[in-house]
């Protein structure tokens, strides 16, 4: 778990029918509004997640350009019930789609996001944990008027200390 006073974000690691999920839960000291705003505007997601353009609404198709892993892909909007729920489907290949999920729920002047992700290979699924925490913990940042996580390759960078973490997590089978 990492933690600032702003945020905090906590993940785990589970595989359901041979399928890896990650689930994220993190709190942001914001309003729904506004996290939603971080989660959906493009303009605001080119400041902490990547580049995002297309029908942005629901069954509208879109391309991303994620700025940290230099993912490139396409994705379509499954389901938009502003500002508590958000379902999207990803894919670089059609062979390879994952979705995307982000719940909202406001907790007084807080709101706690429950995200998860489902699709991956379960080999990978520590390096997935790690890359969604990073931009999850770039958000927060963002949301706190702060830099975006440094996700550079030199020693002891905090990819570096998440990669760890999620490596050694345990995959809870369901």
């Amino acid at each position: 778990m990492t933690e600032n006073i702003r945020y905090s974000v906590e993940g785990t690691l589970h595989t359901i029918d041979g399928v890896g999920t990650v689930r994220m839960k993190a709190r942001f000291a914001t309003g729904i509004d506004d996290l939603w705003s971080a989660l959906t505007d493009p303009t605001r997601l080119a400041r902490w997640y990547g580049d995002v353009q297309g029908d942005l609404r629901e069954e509208g198709e879109f391309t991303a350009f994620v700025f940290a892993s230099e993912w490139n892909g396409r994705g379509r909007i499954e389901k938009c019930i502003r500002p508590q729920h958000l379902r999207v489907t990803q894919w670089e290949e059609e062979s390879a789609k994952h979705t995307v999920s982000a719940d909202l729920v406001a907790d007084g002047a807080d709101t706690v996001l429950f995200f998860a992700t489902s699709g991956m290979p379960t080999d990978l699924l520590w390096a997935y944990g790690a890359g969604w925490q990073a931009h999850l913990e770039d958000l927060g940042a963002h949301i706190a008027g702060q830099d975006p996580l440094d996700v550079s390759t030199s020693t002891g960078s905090r990819m570096d200390e998440l990669d760890l973490i999620y490596h050694a997590m345990d995959v809870v089978a369901q």
